[in-house]
Formats: C-alpha cells, structure tokens, sequence
C-alpha cells in the first residue's frame, strides 16, 4: 500500500471503502511501528509520519460526512445538537432573538397608538 493518501481521492467514496482504507493504513502504520523498534532504518520515520497523515485525512473526510448527515437529519427539527450550532461568542448566544427585541408591552402599544409620532410639512 503507498503510504500517502490524497484527501481529493476520499471524498468520492463510500463508508464502507473508507473503513476498509483506514484498516489498512492503520495496520501499515502497526508493521512500521514494530519494524522500527526492531530496529529498522531511518527511512521508516518518515513512512510512519505519511501513515498518520493518511489515517488523519481518512477520519477528517468520515467525520465530516457524518456531519454533513447529520445536519441533513436535522435540518426541519425544532432542536439542533449543541456541535451543530453555529460557533457564537458567549454574549451572541445570551442576546435577545428578533422576536424577544420587538416585543413592547400593552401600556407602550396603547401610548404608540393614541399619540403617534407627529408628521411635520415644511413650508416652502
């Protein structure tokens, strides 16, 4: 198996090929692992390294077509999970909706009413 694995090649499989892909390279990276305390050459350091590069792409391009099915999962739902929100700053989370910010009470609608903001035509 060649150790480096391009993420453009990922994105058009499947799961199941991926998993299968990320076995091999992760038992690739095992063999390496056990060759190099048996005392291989320094040229393995390097193959070790691509391998878990490869492995990281491979988990980078599965968890994000979980992601990406997730959020089609819950795309209509009233609720969203927390790591499927949008990324705000603590205050954006606490502040008022739109909905919340338009809200008035019955006392300012009644004043707004029957004393409306008084229209000005200037003479010319």
């Amino acid at each position: 198996m060649s150790s480096k694995v391009k993420a453009g090649q990922l994105w058009g499989k499947s799961k199941d090929d991926l998993t299968k892909q990320l076995d091999e390279v992760k038992t690739e990276l095992n063999t390496l692992r056990v060759q190099k305390i048996a005392g291989g050459a320094s040229a393995k350091s390097q193959r070790i390294r691509d391998c878990r590069k490869s492995v990281a792409r491979i988990l980078t391009v599965i968890n994000a077509n979980q992601r990406s099915q997730l959020r089609l999962f819950y795309k209509n739902k009233k609720y969203l999970p927390l790591d499927l929100r949008p990324k705000l700053t603590r205050e954006m989370r606490r502040r008022l909706t739109k909905n919340e910010a338009t809200k008035i009470t019955e006392k300012q609608r009644k004043r707004q009413i029957h004393f409306p903001q008084r229209k000005y035509a200037v003479k010319v």
